[in-house]
């Protein structure tokens, strides 16, 4: 199987895209057959070379999942080259990456919670300026939507298979 390239996005990458990166990568790494390469980034560049917020790490923690090794970084166009899927976390930072998409490059742009039925309008709610309660959300909306992309995913890789 080939391997998946995932990029996920919100705003300053500190605290739900992080979250995304580390809860993919652990979800996938129960599948059998699935090969991803997750990364995360910025739409905007308020926190390059920072790890990602405490709460976000803590809450991880609690579940198992480690970010605290991550660093904010602000998506480039050459990410729309690299990465097979770019999904982002909010509709506002989905616009923004649609923006400045180079008009042929490979990566799907999408709303990460598009694949989730569970989730308002696709977006998971930036927790940065709320308490410990939002990213104990943010990461339980996150690994519901994380299971449902994985799902997507290896139901699109078993399509490719029967053709």
């Amino acid at each position: 199987m080939k391997k998946v390239k995932i990029l996920t996005v919100c705003l300053g990458n500190i605290c739900r895209s992080p979250a995304a990166q580390g809860i993919l990568q652990s979800t996938a790494e129960s599948c059998k057959g699935l090969a991803l390469e997750v990364d995360s980034a910025g739409t905007a560049a308020y926190h390059i070379g920072h790890s990602p917020d405490s709460r976000s790490i803590q809450v991880l923690s609690e579940v198992g999942v480690d970010i605290s090794g991550q660093h904010a970084r602000q998506i480039s166009l050459e990410d729309f080259e690299c990465f097979d899927w770019i999904l982002a976390m909010d509709a506002e930072n989905l616009s923004n990456l649609q923006k400045i998409q180079p008009e042929c490059s490979k990566a799907k742009v999408v709303l990460f919670g598009q694949y989730c039925p569970d989730v308002t309008f696709g977006e998971v709610q930036d927790p940065y300026y709320g308490e410990q309660d939002g990213f104990i959300k943010m990461r339980d909306k996150l690994q519901v939507i994380a299971e449902s992309f994985i799902h997507h995913l290896m139901s699109s890789e078993q399509d490719l298979h029967r053709s």
